[in-house]
Formats: C-alpha cells, structure tokens, sequence
C-alpha cells in the first residue's frame, strides 16, 4: 500500500458522470471554438486537448457532491477559452451568413456572444467565465450586436441576435458525421486518460491565412448573375425563344409606332422661297408674266411677226400689224366680187 502511495500510477479513468458531462457539451463546445478560431479543425484540436484539460482535473473529484458538479460548466468552458488556437480568428475569405461577421469582432466580445449563443449559459454564469461583472457582460455583448447590426436600435439588435441564434444551433444540430466520430474518440482518449498530463499536448501551430484569389469575388457575382438569368428564364424562356426564332411561315408580326417627337427646327416662308428651284423665276414677277404668253409669242414667231419684246428679232409691231391687217380688209372689200385676195395673216 505504502509503494502504491509513493510510486505514480496511471491516470484516473473519468466517472459515468464526466462521460456524460462532456459527451451532452461537446457539440456545442466544437460550434463555440469553431466560430471563435474561425477554423473547424482548429477548434476541435482544442477542444480534445481541453476535453484531457479538463478530465485531468476532474476525474479525481467526487461526482456525488452537488458543489462539484454545478462547477464543472464554468470550469470547462474557462479551460477551452484560454486556449490558445482559440486566440486568434482565421480570417473570413467570403461572408456569406451572419456568423462569418464574427470575425470582425474582437476576441473577448466574440466570445461573451458566443457563451450565450452557443454554450448557453446564463448572464451570471457566462461573466463568471469572462471573469467580468455581470454589468460588463451585458455590455460587451450589446457593443458586439450593435457593431454587427450596425445600429443601436433595439429592434436591430434583436433582429441581430435572432440570426445568430438561429445560424449556431443549425450548425449545432447538424454537425457533419465526421466531425463526430472525431469528438468521440477525443472524448474517449480522453476520459480513458490516455497518459495525457496537463499541457502536454502540443498544438501545431496555425498556418498563416492565404490571400482571397482576386477571381473569387467576380466567379461570385457571375454565378449570381447566371442564377438570376436562370430564374427569369423559368418564366419568360419559351416565350424569349419564339422571339429571336422570328415569326413562323405564313405569320406575321405589326406593332404599332410610337409617336415621334417635334422636331428640333422647322423651314420659315423666306428660307423656302430662297430655297426653291424656280427661285429666280419667283424674283422676277415680269419674267413670269411674259412666260405666261409663251404660247402667243410662239404663235407670232411662227407668222413672221415678233413682238415687241427685248431680245426679239426684226419684224411688224403690234400697232403695224393691226394697220397691216386693216388695210388687207379694205383691199378686200375693193376687189371685184367673186375673187379671192390672199394675205399673209390668218382670216379672223
């Protein structure tokens, strides 16, 4: 008994009570240390290594007293908080829901959110892990909604934590299966003590966060836009095919025109006389009138006799001819009856 006392033997295994403790915590624990390193295997390398943590120090108490067991929560969730893969969050490439915003957070205020939204304690028990007053607690979770929600306005805020309340204990419900099958053998190594001591697991250490690829962005908002494209078409496809096919044989498509609009100038009275292509004979009202007896200077011209007009030939003016015309009648009226006298002129 003395050499058993002396000689350090293997690490207490966990007690039903411990199993069942960490077995009904572990889904929120993984969410909760997911969402403060922003990284899934991150955060559930440090919740195994503060799953040992926390059997270490727990397996050697006594289950049965009430002290010991109502302490547990707060002892567990202090024990993941400080580790340190839970220090720093991985930066978010795309926000794509309202959990990715965490990370514009700092860590103390992500982390009093997330004691309420993920663990799920209460106010008293949540600062009691921050090792804050109650008072402060309260605080730093308002600042930390009113800096997602951009507002403080109450109905934001609520509006802010129904979201991500909504969003963690989806992620809490649906943990996928192989994330699982790692929590339990953690939980398992760990409550079968593993020889596991306090500290002695060796994190490695985070790998530095690659730049988001200056495609990525774009490739977003294209497959957007196709995803648009594609809804609309579900409506209106068939009907857009039949429009660039074109009418079919023998079908034909009228539309009527809309109205055209005023035109910017019109033509004035002076630029269309200006610009009419009988301009000049317009500006000379003279020239026109002796156009107008085209036909009767055509008709002298023919007999002989031109007019007096500029430009014309020689020949009998009007008053000669009509002295000419009254002497042929007179020559006429002194010829013997029943001959005829020619003359040069037509007979009137």
């Amino acid at each position: 008994m003395t050499s058993a006392a002396t000689t350090p033997g293997p690490r207490p295994a966990g007690s039903p009570a411990l199993a069942a403790f960490l077995r009904g915590i572990e889904r929120r624990a993984a969410v909760l240390a997911e969402l403060q390193c922003g990284d899934p295997d991150r955060g559930d390398r440090a919740l195994a290594a503060a799953m040992a943590e926390f059997q270490f120090t727990a397996a050697s108490e006594d289950p049965a007293a009430g002290q010991v067991m109502a302490a547990w929560p707060a002892r567990f969730w202090s024990l993941l908080l400080a580790h340190p893969e839970l220090r720093n969050h991985a930066p978010v490439r795309v926000e794509l829901s309202a959990t990715d915003r965490l990370a514009s957070l700092g860590s103390g205020p992500r982390a009093a959110l997330l004691l309420s939204l993920a663990a799920s304690l209460e106010q008293d028990a949540a600062a009691e892990v921050m090792g804050v007053a109650s008072g402060s607690y309260e605080l730093a979770v308002r600042r930390a909604l009113a800096q997602l929600s951009g507002s403080e306005d109450q109905a934001a805020l609520a509006s802010q934590w129904r979201r991500l309340r909504e969003q963690v204990h989806h992620r809490i419900k649906n943990l996928p299966a192989g994330r699982q099958r790692f929590l339990a053998e953690a939980r398992a190594e760990a409550l079968a003590g593993g020889g596991i001591e306090a500290g002695s697991i060796a994190m490695p250490e985070p790998l530095p966060a690659s730049g988001r690829p200056r495609w990525l962005v774009p490739a977003l908002w294209g497959l957007l836009a196709l995803c648009a494209i594609a809804f609309v078409a579900t409506f209106f496809g068939d009907a857009l095919l039949r429009r660039l096919a074109g009418p079919e044989e023998g079908e034909v498509w009228s539309g009527s025109l809309q109205a055209g609009e005023e035109p910017a100038s019109r033509y004035g009275r002076q630029l269309e006389v200006l610009t009419h292509r009988d301009f000049e004979l317009l500006a000379d009202p003279d020239g026109m009138a002796e156009a107008g007896q085209l036909g009767f200077h055509s008709w002298l011209a023919a007999q002989g006799v031109s007019a007096a007009t500029p430009g014309a030939g020689p020949g009998l003016a009007r008053g000669d001819m009509q002295a000419a015309a009254r002497g042929g009648a007179a020559a006429a009226g002194d010829a013997p009856a029943g001959e005829h006298v020619e003359t040069d002129h037509e007979p009137h």
